[in-house]
C-alpha cells in the first residue's frame, strides 16, 4: 500500500533538518537513510491525529512514544529515534522556526550494557580456511576476509576500497570512515602477501581484464554490496562448520576484542576502529575483561 506523500510544507522542512545534519555533523548515508525512516514515520503518525511535525505538543509526542512501544520497537530504536528528532527540533529553534522545544522534559531510555559478539581466534582462522582457493571469488574472499581482520574495517570501508587507497609497499590502507573522516591503518605482512596473491590471480579475472579503481569487485565486475559480503561470510561460516552468528560486523569486534587481549593499547584500538570517541571503544575492555574472567574461572584452581 502506496502512502500519500507528505505535505509540502512537511517534506520541505524533514529536507532542510537533514542536509543540514549531513553538513554539519557529517552523518553516514546509512544514518541519514534511518533518520529520513524515522522522521517520515512520525510525521505521518502526527498527521493522522490531525497535527505536525512543528504543531506537536509535548503530550502528543508521549503517545507517540507509547505507540512505538505497542509496535514493537526496542529501547535502543527507540533511543536513535529520540536523538534523531531532537536534533530535528534543536535545529527548528535555532533557526526561529520554533520558539519551544516539546522535547524538552522528555527523558532518554535508559539501555542496557550490551557486550558485542565476538568469536574465538580459532574460529576466525577456521573461517580464513574455508573459501576455495582454487577459484578467483574464493580468493577473493579469503583476501576480503583476511583485511577485514587485519585491519577492523566497517563493512562499508571495505566493500568501497579502490586501488587507489592501497599501499602494499607501506603495508597500510587509506580508509575513508563515517563522516568522511580519513585514516590509516596498518595491514600486516599476512594481509599484503593475501593482497598480493589476489591481485596477481584473481582480480583481472573478475574484472574480465578490463580497467576499474575498485578492489573486490563481484562477479559481475561491479563494485560489491554490503548485504553480498554478508551473505559470503555466512556461506563460508556453514562451509567451516561455525556455528555462531558470524557478520562483518562480528569481525570487526574480534578484531578489537583479540587486540585488547594481546596487550593493545586502547587509544590506539580507538585509531584503528576510526572511533571520534574514546568511549565507543571502552566497551571492549568489558569484552576484554568478561573473557579474562571466563578463562580465570576454567583454569584457576580456585577458579
Amino acid at each position: 500500500m502506496t502512502r500519500t506523500p507528505l505535505p509540502a510544507e512537511e517534506a520541505q522542512v524533514l529536507e532542510r533538518y537533514l542536509d543540514a545534519a549531513w553538513m554539519e555533523r557529517g552523518l553516514s548515508e546509512n544514518t541519514l537513510s534511518s533518520y529520513r525512516r524515522d522522521l517520515e514515520a512520525y510525521a505521518y503518525w502526527l498527521s493522522a491525529q490531525g497535527s505536525g511535525l512543528l504543531a506537536v505538543s509535548h503530550g502528543q509526542f508521549l503517545r507517540y512514544l507509547a505507540h512505538r512501544y505497542e509496535q514493537g520497537f526496542s529501547s535502543r530504536s527507540s533511543a536513535r529515534f529520540l536523538s534523531c528528532v531532537r536534533g530535528f527540533y534543536r535545529f527548528q529553534l535555532r533557526e526561529g522556526v520554533l520558539k519551544e522545544d516539546p522535547l524538552a522534559s522528555v527523558d532518554n531510555p535508559k539501555l542496557p550494557r550490551s557486550l558485542p559478539k565476538s568469536v574465538t581466534e580459532a574460529d576466525v582462522e577456521q573461517l580464513l580456511a574455508a573459501p576455495n582457493l582454487d577459484e578467483p571469488v574464493g580468493l577473493r574472499d579469503r583476501t576480503m576476509l583476511e583485511v577485514l581482520y587485519a585491519c577492523g574495517l566497517r563493512v562499508s570501508e571495505l566493500v568501497g576500497l579502490t586501488l587507489g587507497q592501497l599501499n602494499l609497499r607501506q603495508g597500510v590502507i587509506r580508509v575513508m570512515g563515517k563522516g568522511s573522516k580519513e585514516r590509516l591503518v596498518p595491514l600486516g605482512q599476512e594481509a599484503c602477501d593475501w593482497l598480493e596473491r589476489y591481485l596477481r590471480e584473481a582480480r583481472p579475472a573478475l574484472l574480465n581484464h578490463q580497467p576499474a579503481d575498485v578492489l573486490f569487485p563481484s562477479q559481475r565486475a561491479q563494485p560489491m554490496t554490503r548485504q553480498t559480503f554478508w551473505y559470503r561470510i555466512k556461506h563460508w561460516a556453514q562451509v567451516a562448520g561455525i556455528d555462531k552468528p558470524l557478520s562483518p560486523h562480528t569481525l570487526r569486534h574480534a578484531f578489537a576484542t583479540h587486540l585488547l587481549n594481546h596487550g593493545a593499547d586502547l587509544r590506539v584500538v580507538q585509531l584503528l576502529l576510526g572511533h571520534s570517541d574514546l568511549s565507543t571503544t571502552q566497551i571492549y575492555t568489558h569484552v576484554a575483561r568478561a573473557r579474562m574472567k571466563e578463562q580465570h574461572a576454567q583454569h584457576h584452581p580456585r577458579g
